[in-house]
Protein backbone atom coordinates (compact mmCIF):
# COMPACT_ATOMS: atom_id res chain seq x y z
CA UNK A 1 0.00 0.00 0.00
CA UNK A 2 0.96 3.58 -0.59
CA UNK A 3 0.37 6.15 2.17
CA UNK A 4 -0.71 9.67 1.22
CA UNK A 5 -1.43 12.56 3.56
CA UNK A 6 -3.87 15.30 2.65
CA UNK A 7 -2.47 18.83 3.08
CA UNK A 8 -4.52 19.13 6.30
CA UNK A 9 -3.07 15.88 7.69
CA UNK A 10 0.48 16.91 6.72
CA UNK A 11 0.02 20.19 8.60
CA UNK A 12 -1.45 18.30 11.58
CA UNK A 13 1.59 16.00 11.62
CA UNK A 14 4.10 18.85 11.51
CA UNK A 15 2.35 20.63 14.39
CA UNK A 16 2.70 17.66 16.77
CA UNK A 17 5.17 17.66 19.65
CA UNK A 18 8.19 15.43 19.04
CA UNK A 19 7.20 12.36 21.13
CA UNK A 20 3.74 12.26 19.54
CA UNK A 21 5.16 12.93 16.08
CA UNK A 22 7.33 9.79 16.36
CA UNK A 23 4.40 7.66 17.50
CA UNK A 24 2.27 8.87 14.60
CA UNK A 25 5.08 8.07 12.13
CA UNK A 26 5.14 4.51 13.46
CA UNK A 27 1.37 4.24 12.93
CA UNK A 28 1.82 5.47 9.35
CA UNK A 29 4.41 2.72 8.81
CA UNK A 30 1.85 0.17 10.04
CA UNK A 31 -0.78 1.43 7.58
CA UNK A 32 1.39 0.20 4.70
CA UNK A 33 0.17 -3.29 5.65
CA UNK A 34 -3.54 -2.44 5.24
CA UNK A 35 -5.89 -4.29 5.84
CA UNK A 36 -3.72 -6.18 8.35
CA UNK A 37 -3.57 -3.24 10.76
CA UNK A 38 -4.52 -3.92 14.34
CA UNK A 39 -6.70 -1.36 16.06
CA UNK A 40 -8.19 0.23 12.93
CA UNK A 41 -11.92 0.81 13.32
CA UNK A 42 -14.50 1.75 10.70
CA UNK A 43 -16.31 5.02 11.34
CA UNK A 44 -20.08 5.41 11.13
CA UNK A 45 -22.65 8.00 10.21
CA UNK A 46 -21.40 10.83 8.03
CA UNK A 47 -17.89 9.30 8.19
CA UNK A 48 -18.95 5.87 6.90
CA UNK A 49 -16.29 4.53 4.56
CA UNK A 50 -13.53 6.09 6.66
CA UNK A 51 -11.44 4.49 9.40
CA UNK A 52 -9.55 5.60 12.46
CA UNK A 53 -6.55 4.25 14.26
CA UNK A 54 -5.33 5.60 17.57
CA UNK A 55 -2.06 6.02 19.35
CA UNK A 56 -2.54 7.11 22.93
CA UNK A 57 -4.81 10.15 22.97
CA UNK A 58 -4.25 10.85 19.26
CA UNK A 59 -6.26 9.70 16.27
CA UNK A 60 -5.57 9.29 12.56
CA UNK A 61 -8.58 9.34 10.24
CA UNK A 62 -8.14 7.75 6.84
CA UNK A 63 -9.85 6.18 3.87
CA UNK A 64 -8.69 3.57 1.40
CA UNK A 65 -8.87 4.04 -2.36
CA UNK A 66 -7.53 1.12 -4.34
CA UNK A 67 -3.96 0.56 -3.17
CA UNK A 68 -3.66 3.95 -1.45
CA UNK A 69 -4.35 4.79 2.19
CA UNK A 70 -5.24 8.49 2.36
CA UNK A 71 -4.72 9.99 5.81
CA UNK A 72 -7.15 12.88 6.15
CA UNK A 73 -6.69 14.13 9.71
CA UNK A 74 -4.39 13.67 12.68
CA UNK A 75 -5.25 15.08 16.07
CA UNK A 76 -6.02 14.79 19.75
CA UNK A 77 -9.12 12.82 20.63
CA UNK A 78 -10.80 15.84 22.26
CA UNK A 79 -13.15 17.15 19.60
CA UNK A 80 -11.55 15.03 16.87
CA UNK A 81 -14.86 13.90 15.41
CA UNK A 82 -16.61 17.26 15.76
CA UNK A 83 -15.48 18.18 12.24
Amino acid sequence: MEITLTPEAAADLEALAEPIHGRVLRVLERLVHWPDVSGAKPLRGSLAGHFRVRTGDYRLQFRVEGRTVIVERIGHRDGFYDG
